[in-house]
């Protein structure tokens, strides 16, 4: 079934967990000029990932005493104990998608749920593992899918965008829709997948960073009206009330700003670990307090929080986008092994310059790796 009719059914059906929001029929904004812009985002989420997967689940402070404050690739047992970027489950379901859609020129989801249950994945989290189970013993996969608010579908949507690079319309809000609700289906993975999408596709038309104010406003802007008043719970952290999730979101970052609490401060009180309800406010505060500055985003992520490779994967792709792929530190890419899986490395490059090739019109910028 096309992608939009599937999308329409679901909606009909109550099969998608979201509201249908006017956002569903209108068209994004003009599309990047750029394509260093859509370099930036892949490179960036992967380098995010890989300056965090070896010190994950780490407190901010285990890390620091540890590491003392992390701005390059650790010591990696995955690649002979050099200081090398591997990838975790975020940057190999991400690059999965990326080629899915080289391979398809379109999203299908059954075909990248089988994609995603026929191979290997590294660091599997709760929800994947749930969905992959449940495809390997034949369920469907929207009933495979699980019942999660956890950030495994919000990790690795930004490749969406690609096939609507040249021909912007509203199928790219209901393309996000399907490929979050693909593994995870809850109001909060999907609100906040689109949410983000729309922050990706607005960054790539930007000439210079954004108002600090603009990341949370312009995120909960698209997820208040998606959110179907679904109540979420805390699970750790300074925060006790339960809501709705664009609600609770809300309050965490006006309480951050004001009290002006730096990203460390601020990602302990919300927790930071792979709920959404943790992660989302813990990216927007960070991207908001240092979104001008790519490396330093990136680094505060990695440093800051305790699901570090997913949210730093998460602000790598927005500063990628908004800065392009030369703001992000020559090391940081050199070091990058470009795998998917155990031993493919630099595929990451190759599925790049596949991108480029099948949603590009435009000539190569001339960027190289």
């Amino acid at each position: 079934m096309p992608a939009e009719h599937l999308f329409d059914e679901m909606i009909a059906s109550g099969d998608m967990p979201v509201r249908n929001a006017p956002l569903f029929a209108e068209s994004p904004g003009p599309a990047t000029s750029a394509w260093d812009r859509i370099e930036g985002m892949l490179v960036g989420l992967a380098i995010g990932d890989a300056l965090g997967n070896t010190s994950e689940g780490q407190t901010p402070l285990q890390r620091e005493r540890v590491h003392r404050e992390i701005r390059d690739f650790l010591p990696n047992w995955k690649a002979q104990n050099e200081r090398k970027g591997t990838p975790s489950d975020d940057s190999q379901l991400a690059f999965w998608t990326v080629e899915h859609l080289v391979e398809r020129g379109a999203l299908d989801v059954e075909a990248l749920g089988r994609m995603f249950a026929a191979r290997r994945i590294f660091g599997i989290g709760q929800a994947m593992r749930e969905f992959v189970v449940g495809m390997r013993d034949g369920e469907p996969w929207r009933h495979a899918a699980a019942k999660s608010a956890g950030n495994g579908a919000l990790m690795r949507i930004a490749p969406v965008v690609l096939p609507h690079l040249t021909e912007p319309t509203p199928a790219l809000w209901r393309d996000a829709a399907l490929l979050a609700r693909l593994t995870h289906n809850d109001c909060a993975s999907v609100a906040s997948c689109v949410g983000y999408v729309a922050l990706l596709w607005d960054l790539a038309a930007m000439n210079e960073p954004p108002q600090s104010c603009w990341w949370t406003d312009r995120f909960l802007d698209v997820v208040g009206d998606l959110d179907t008043g679904v109540q979420y719970a805390p699970r750790g952290g300074a925060y006790s009330s339960i809501g709705q999730f664009s609600d609770l979101v809300r309050a965490r970052i006006a309480d951050a700003r004001r009290e002006g609490w730096n990203t460390v401060e601020a990602c302990e009180r919300f927790y930071s670990g792979a709920y959404l309800l943790e992660t989302v406010p813990c990216v927007l505060y960070i991207l908001e307090q240092h979104g001008a500055n790519a490396e330093e985003a990136i680094v505060r992520a990695v440093n800051d929080t305790r699901d570090n490779d997913t949210i730093a994967a998460i602000v790598g792709a927005a500063v990628g986008m908004l800065h392009g792929i030369e703001a992000l530190p020559r090391r940081w890419r050199d070091g990058l092994t470009g795998r998917t899986a155990i031993d493919d490395d630099g595929r990451m490059f190759e599925l790049i310059d596949q991108a480029r090739s099948r949603f590009w019109s435009k000539p190569p910028s001339g960027v190289s790796y």
